[in-house]
Parts: C-alpha cells; sequence; structure tokens
C-alpha cells in the first residue's frame, strides 16, 4: 500500500491538469507491448499507417515493453491548458545526468540497448534528441486525435467537479480509480505489492485522467515537479466508437425528427464539444450551429458549462437514449422477425 499524508492546505490545492505527454508515454507502451486494447482498437487502425513513419529507435529506447515510465514523460503538467509544446520544450532541457538515472530505472538495472547508449553518450543534446523523436510520434499518433481525447478528460473533470459540489473529497475520490481509499488525511492506493509513504506538505495534487492511462493508476511523486495521480477518464469506452460517426442516409428517423443538421449535432456530441469544433466537424458555420445548439439547449437534449474560455456542449441522458432508440429502430428491417406477432 502506499500512503499519501495530506494536510489541509494540500487539499486545498489539489486540482485537475491534463498531460499530452503522458498520454503520449502510455500510448507508447501499448504499442510496444503488442497488447492493444479492444478499447483503444478504433484508435490503432486509424493510425496504423501513419505510424509506419514513424521512426522508433529511440521510442524503443526511452519506453521498453517492461518497467516503469520514466519520470521525464511524467513532468511538465501544470493545468488543464498544458500543451504538448510546453512539455517537450522542458523535456530538452532536462539535464542529461537525469536522463540517464531515468533510462537506468526503466529498464530495471538490464543492459541498456543501442539507442539509449547513444542517447546517454550524447550528453546535453539528449534531452532535444528525445524531444524530437516525441514530437514526431505526436504528430502521427496523437496530435490529430487531441481534441477528442481532451472533449473526453473535458467530460471526466466536470463530473468529477459535480461530485466535489455535492459530497466534498470523498465523493470527489470515491470512484476515481477503485485502488484509491480516503482514510482520514491520508489517500491510500491499495492493493500494490510495494509499500511506502509520502508527505505532500503543502505541495497540494494534481489528478490527471489520461485516456491511453486506463485501466492503470500511475503516481508520479518524485521531486522533479508538483505530486500527481494519474488515472483513466469515465467514459473512455465512448471515445473511438463515437469517432467519425455519421448518421445513415436511409431510414434516418432522428434527422427527419430533428432535422439532419440538429441529429448531426447530437451524434456528435456524445463527448463534450465546443460550437467550433462541431462547426468544423459538420462544415457549418459556428452561428449556424449555435442557433441549432439553442434550440437543442432549450429542448433539454443538450447541456452547457464553460471550461476556461470555451463552452462545452454534450448531450444530456434523454438525447443518448432518442439517438440509441433511433439507431435501434433503423436497425430493425421491415420484415425482420423482431416484428412479428
Amino acid at each position: 500500500m502506499i500512503r499519501l499524508r495530506m494536510s489541509v492546505t494540500d487539499f486545498g490545492r489539489m486540482r485537475f491538469a491534463y498531460s499530452p505527454l503522458t498520454e503520449v508515454a502510455e500510448s507508447l507502451y501499448m504499442l510496444h507491448s503488442g497488447d492493444i486494447h479492444p478499447l483503444h482498437r478504433g484508435w490503432f487502425e486509424k493510425a496504423r499507417e501513419d505510424l509506419r513513419r514513424v521512426d522508433t529507435d529511440v521510442l524503443r529506447a526511452i519506453v521498453p515493453t517492461h518497467g516503469y515510465v520514466a519520470r521525464f514523460l511524467l513532468g511538465g503538467t501544470v493545468d488543464a491548458g498544458t500543451s504538448i509544446e510546453q512539455q517537450l520544450h522542458l523535456l530538452a532541457g532536462c539535464p542529461p545526468e537525469q536522463l540517464h538515472a531515468d533510462l537506468q530505472r526503466v529498464w530495471r538495472g538490464d543492459e541498456l540497448p543501442p539507442a539509449a547508449l547513444q542517447l546517454v553518450a550524447a550528453g546535453a543534446s539528449a534531452g532535444q534528441l528525445i524531444a524530437d523523436a516525441l514530437w514526431q510520434y505526436w504528430q502521427a499518433a496523437v496530435g490529430p486525435y487531441w481534441g477528442r481525447i481532451r472533449a473526453l478528460l473535458d467530460a471526466d473533470v466536470a463530473y468529477r467537479a459535480s461530485q466535489l459540489a455535492r459530497g466534498g473529497i470523498e465523493a470527489l475520490l470515491s470512484d476515481l480509480h477503485p485502488e484509491l481509499e480516503l482514510a482520514g488525511h491520508e489517500i491510500q492506493i491499495v492493493r500494490r505489492a510495494s509499500s511506502a509513504e509520502h508527505d505532500l506538505t503543502g505541495a497540494g495534487l494534481l489528478l490527471v485522467p489520461c485516456a491511453f492511462a486506463w485501466p492503470h493508476l500511475i503516481a508520479s511523486l518524485s521531486s522533479a515537479g508538483p505530486p500527481s495521480l494519474t488515472y483513466g477518464p469515465r467514459g473512455i469506452g465512448t471515445l473511438w466508437q463515437a469517432a467519425g460517426q455519421e448518421l445513415p442516409e436511409d431510414d434516418d428517423a432522428l434527422g427527419a425528427l430533428l432535422g439532419r443538421t440538429r441529429a448531426a449535432i447530437l451524434s456528435q456530441v456524445a463527448l463534450p464539444m465546443s460550437t467550433t469544433d462541431l462547426a468544423r466537424e459538420l462544415g457549418q458555420s459556428p452561428p449556424a450551429v449555435s442557433a441549432h445548439l439553442s434550440i437543442l439547449r432549450r429542448c433539454g437534449l443538450v447541456t452547457s458549462w464553460r471550461s476556461g474560455r470555451r463552452v462545452l456542449y454534450q448531450r444530456t441522458p434523454l438525447a443518448t437514449s432518442v439517438v440509441v432508440a433511433s439507431t435501434l429502430t433503423a436497425s430493425i428491417a421491415p420484415d425482420s422477425p423482431a416484428q412479428a406477432g
């Protein structure tokens, strides 16, 4: 069990943050292990062709198929606005001795592979070499889907915020991850073979939802940055399932009921999206999409909230039931036995 002892100040400084670099690291770990989880199979199929153009030698050197995630891949997380560019800029300036120590740790003391030895020999240039390789991978495999991933994270944080408002810290942490428990002023990570205790001493705690971390929980407690817990967000099963879904041209019951544009909007906002996101996806102007959203919101079919400078829209449970019902109805042919009797 790992125990995180927290003061009142630590609880007050608990906040959410996003880490594009951790998405990169965790997706690489899944790829290198050869075990593509069924929930991420849709992503892999979409990214497979672009991945063929990525130089993997450095990537395999820093993310082996076993062991830990290097600390330099978990750093640079500040808040929900953290960008991959910010994180890679910090990584490029990472001291070579720290990179070497992290590589030794992830390889568990085994002899480093040739690509890792070349990074060690590169000295002060090693951080930039790693950052360049990660940027190439980001552009091919994660960056094109970051908007959808970010929408999933936004939805998770909105849910957690509502839990906090209703029931405090205990409600916030109650279903964050099965291994997490709150006991007084301690957050306990149970069912771990290792045993450790940490005093956060007022530094607070970052809660970092990460799509590719699911179903794992990652505790980063080094002195290199603020302590953090990385976990899989709610609704991960909808992430790739909803991507690119289109309404059928024929037997479009939902389109007949609402109009094709409003039906298309409801299809898209299974995960939260902004007006600009929707306009881009649907090929329409933001004012036109905004007008449709206003009508859907008045009818109780979408809900909205502010996230930083963006206003996000997501369909309500009522709308989801309508979408599902229309899909099921369209899938039943007129002469189907399901309609007999």
